[in-house]
């Protein structure tokens, strides 16, 4: 306890150096939100990264590989095709138009985009923005709590409650900066530490026999890559469910403000690939990881809904238990947690962002000086980081059953669903137009919690929609919106605004 405590309290002396550089770089609000555009290419990948991943990555994805078997798979086919198609053909365009707008956040590029005479656009996007960045950072106080309790026996507030005073303290010293550089460090930290794991443990431990033959006779499913269903809609749906995570990757405002703050299209080009990289193998290695954790500790024949302590989150903890000592140990849960903050850093910061700029200056005070608008942003931070705060404990008081997956997901859906379907639009269709924006963001912001607390829940289609969740199916649906109403209104679209 006390080695992992040292080892901790060295890591976060690390972060809070990098906040106190970091602010030294900070001179205009370009400086805060977007590090003054002026980042390369090796940053910008795998903050991204170290951003979309989150704590979901480290606790919620081997877990996935533990209980699913080799259909999680699937997740790293989604993620992977999320990531590509978004550096290869959706970042430079982005990029573009949003350096020719000089945005810098989401709304901003959107109300250029559209030449929006009101601030209904901005508005919206500021409110769907912040709900469910609210929900998504609650999910990622809610595994700090969990990681502190699994693998340092911390009590869960009390772990909670530590991150997040954490993540708070070095946000306030150095802004985006701080945000980003943080995140090379953690993703560089989080991808060692997954690719190590696996590799060590297979070498280390003694085997039971052939890795595949002896996971079908622990459960058949296991080695089923569509899931072990007889129904082949099920088996669908599984997939489905895995890869659409990969969606998120397609317009997520956490993701492209990375966008918005690289220094020019060809830090893009060549950033790419790192992301790319980066994602396969952090990815496969996660699946691998519970893999080998339920190969190595379940026994054959034993009943497959009980997985010998590898429920949830501690197939990781299980399995470098039986691989590292104690001091190695102690690095890994550093990484654990540099997972987990790398998101909730860059999710407060963008909705920060959203409240004070996209809402209070941009449309209540335009007036407001560089100097008040940055202690307002604080402000903004803290407030909106006690209320992801107080979200987090309300749901492990009411929720006991909950899991890494389904909270994170949740948020990550919501966010995924409201702007994605309606990013994609923006940049590649002409015909698109203010009115189907909203509606693709509104329909996209209510479809996650229809699909999760109404279609799950009735009875022919429910198990159906449980194993497909609801990403794909808000996503579509917001992507539908987008176009009929587009289709429908008779104001300007893009292709006659730019002309």
């Amino acid at each position: 306890m006390t080695l992992n405590l040292v080892v901790l309290g060295f890591y976060f002396l690390i972060l809070f150096g990098i906040g106190i550089v970091a602010s030294r770089r900070i001179k205009t609000m370009d400086d805060y939100y977007v590090g003054g555009k002026t980042l390369g290419y090796w940053l910008v990948a795998f903050s991204a990264r170290a951003t979309g991943e989150s704590g979901w990555l480290l606790l919620g994805l081997t877990a996935m590989g533990a209980m699913a078997g080799v259909s999680a798979y699937w997740v790293v086919i989604g993620e992977v095709l999320g990531v590509a198609i978004s550096w290869f053909w959706m970042a430079k365009r982005f990029k573009i138009l949003s350096d020719k707008y000089q945005s810098i956040t989401i709304p901003d590029f959107l109300e250029s985009h559209f030449k929006a005479k009101g601030h209904t656009l901005r508005s919206i996007a500021a409110f769907c923005l912040s709900a469910f960045v609210i929900i998504y950072v609650s999910a990622q106080i809610d595994i700090t709590g969990k990681a502190f309790e699994t693998f340092l026996g911390v009590n869960y507030f009390t772990g909670a409650i530590a991150g997040f005073l954490i993540v708070v303290a070095y946000i306030f010293t150095g802004g985006f900066l701080a945000v980003v550089w943080s995140d090379f460090f953690q993703g560089a930290l989080m991808f060692l530490g997954l690719v190590l794991l696996p590799v060590v443990a297979y070498y280390s431990i003694e085997h039971q026999g052939p890795i595949l033959e002896s996971l079908e006779q622990i459960d058949p499913k296991l080695t089923n890559i569509w899931g072990g269903f007889d129904d082949p809609w099920m088996q669908l749906a599984t997939m489905g469910g895995f890869a659409f995570i990969g969606l998120g990757f397609l317009g997520s405002p956490q993701v492209y403000v990375r966008f918005i703050s690289v220094r020019n299209t060809k830090e893009i080009d060549k950033g790419r690939w790192v992301a790319i990289l980066f994602t396969l193998i952090s990815d496969a290695a996660a699946v691998s990881i519970g893999l080998l954790a339920r190969y190595f500790f379940t026994e054959i024949g034993q009943d497959p809904e009980s997985v010998l302590g590898l429920a949830g989150e501690d197939s990781l903890m299980v399995l470098l238990k039986a691989t590292f000592p104690a001091v190695i140990i102690a690095i890994y849960i550093a990484i654990i947690l540099s997972a987990i903050m790398s998101t909730i850093d860059s999710l407060l910061v963008v909705a920060s962002s959203a409240i004070t700029r996209d809402f209070y200056q941009k449309i209540l005070n335009p007036k407001i000086s560089n100097d008040k608008l940055g202690r307002l942003s604080s402000v903004v931070t803290l407030v909106m980081a006690l209320f992801a705060l107080l979200v987090a404990m309300i749901v492990a008081l009411t929720v006991p059953g909950r899991t890494v997956f389904w909270f994170t997901i949740f948020g990550w859906s919501g966010i995924a669903a409201t702007f994605c379907p309606m990013i994609i639009l923006s940049l590649f269709w002409k015909g698109f137009k203010q009115k189907g924006a909203i509606a693709a963001m509104l329909v996209g912001f209510l479809g996650v919690p229809f699909f999760k607390f109404f279609v799950q829940n009735i009875e022919v289609i429910g198990p159906y929609f449980e194993k497909l969740d609801v990403m794909g199916p808000a996503f579509a649906l917001s992507f539908i919106a987008g176009i009929l109403v587009s289709k429908w209104s008779k104001e300007k679209s893009l292709g006659e605004l730019h002309a």
